[in-house]
């Protein structure tokens, strides 16, 4: 009986199932690249917007702070949107006849809100809570990037949930004192610029990253400052005697640090931050 197939059959089956394999392979490392890149993450973009706000201008070049307009950035989930009224605070005053501000002028007549397109938009199944990330030591420029040198507003990072795991895994290389969470020019400590942190009482109530001061000048050269002594009821009146026999607090201790991992580390331990491993509930991030 004569064969179907030729013989060379055999070797087209095998090249058939390489080639199959190449393909599929090579689907999903472009399905992969495709769904990291910006047309996916809108990494990069400068959405229109009603108005072309300048955060540069507005933060580097008059000097406003974020939480000016971001009012509820360190006590909700979410940063908030300034209203009109945020706007005409200044704008009833100074340029108002531009045509450029001409939308905020018809919000502010009107009472109907700026329509703005959101730039760091997360899925809706995503909680992100801006509370507790701001008040545990994680600046603005840590997920937003130099917002102060950007004349439009772009995401500077993903912002998927890869991204959000690499923080998480290592959350030590982006901690900052919380005095520097709004200074979007902060770059860690060095051996140039080092860094000294002491560790006061913690308050109940009060967000445990509030228990910690740290200053970018050595403590040691500050010098002796007695601004006030409050002596105990009937202790005298304030004589050289009666303040040598008060209790004066104790001078806090610094620690130096010249390096950020060293500074992440002590205060991934002082804000009480939890390990991935504490992290178990999939409800901290998903609702």
């Amino acid at each position: 009986m004569a064969q179907i197939f030729d013989r060379s059959s055999n070797a087209l089956a095998r090249m058939s199932l390489v080639l199959t394999g190449l393909i599929v392979i090579a689907l999903g490392v472009t399905l992969d690249q495709l769904q990291r890149s910006p047309w996916v993450t809108r990494q990069g973009q400068r959405p229109d917007q009603p108005v072309p706000f300048s955060h540069k201008h507005h933060v580097q070049g008059l000097g406003l702070q974020c939480q000016y307009c971001h009012t509820t950035v360190e006590k909700s989930s979410y940063a908030g949107i300034p209203p009109t009224k945020t706007c005409m605070n200044c704008h009833a005053q100074i340029w108002t006849n531009a045509q450029l501000l001409e939308p905020v002028r018809q919000s502010w007549a009107t009472g109907n809100s700026l329509v703005w397109t959101k730039v760091h938009d997360l899925p809706d199944f995503v909680y992100f809570n801006h509370e507790i990330h701001v008040n545990k030591g994680l600046g603005c420029s840590s997920c937003h990037g130099r917002v102060d040198e950007m004349p439009l507003m772009y995401a500077q990072n993903t912002l998927q949930m890869e991204w959000c795991l690499n923080c998480h895994r290592n959350p030590a290389k982006n901690l900052r004192p919380t005095s520097e969470i709004y200074n979007m020019a902060w770059k860690g400590p060095s051996e140039d610029h080092p860094v000294w942190c002491s560790v006061g009482e913690q308050k109940s109530g009060v967000p445990t990253a509030d228990s910690v001061n740290c200053v970018t000048h050595n403590p040691a050269e500050a010098g002796p400052q007695l601004a006030s002594l409050e002596l105990p009821a009937g202790a005298g009146h304030g004589t050289v005697a009666d303040v040598a026999a008060a209790k004066l607090p104790a001078a806090p201790i610094y620690q130096k640090f010249t390096s950020q991992d060293g500074l992440g580390h002590f205060l991934l331990k002082q804000y009480k931050i939890r390990t991935p491993r504490e992290l178990s509930s999939c409800e901290v991030c998903h609702r």
